[in-house]
């Protein structure tokens, strides 16, 4: 059953030059945004990032992922299986993470009709919610620090 809690990922890339981030096209829904996706019982909300980028983008499970500070919150009602969660459960948090990439070819899933590499300024022009661009301006001041 769907744990009471969210992911968010977003794959970047280091070149010689600059960095790039991947952000993908909803298939249900006219949106760009991070990976994402709800944690099941029993696992961690590492695992889950993991196990959403597997299965929406086929990044490796053994990539190098980056814990973000930031966590945003969603309403419990915009989810289907808050009715499990019982009443008292009003928001779940939206847990964020980078991950490196190498072969920037994704298999993506029929969650998404298409992704795009972008700069940090393209990206986040492009993005829907601004948890996804709170997540991907943490992610972007980290990166830049390290290049």
């Amino acid at each position: 059953m769907r744990a009471p809690f969210q992911v968010l990922v977003f794959p970047y890339h280091i070149n010689d030059r600059d960095i790039e981030y991947a952000i993908f096209h909803r298939s249900d829904y006219d949106c760009w945004q991070a990976i994402s996706g709800g944690g099941e019982d029993g696992e961690t909300i590492i695992e889950a990032a993991k196990r959403e980028a597997w299965e929406e983008a086929g990044i490796p499970m053994d990539s190098l992922y980056i814990k973000l500070d930031t966590v945003n919150s969603i309403p419990a009602d915009e989810f289907a299986a808050s009715k499990y969660w019982g009443e008292n459960v009003y928001v779940i948090p939206e847990n964020c993470y980078g991950v490196e990439i190498t072969d920037k070819q994704f298999k993506i899933s029929h969650e998404h009709t298409e992704y795009k590499w972008m700069s940090y300024s393209d990206a986040i022009s492009c993005l829907k919610y601004d948890g996804n661009k709170i997540a991907l301006g943490e992610l972007n001041k980290r990166l830049n620090k390290k290049f």
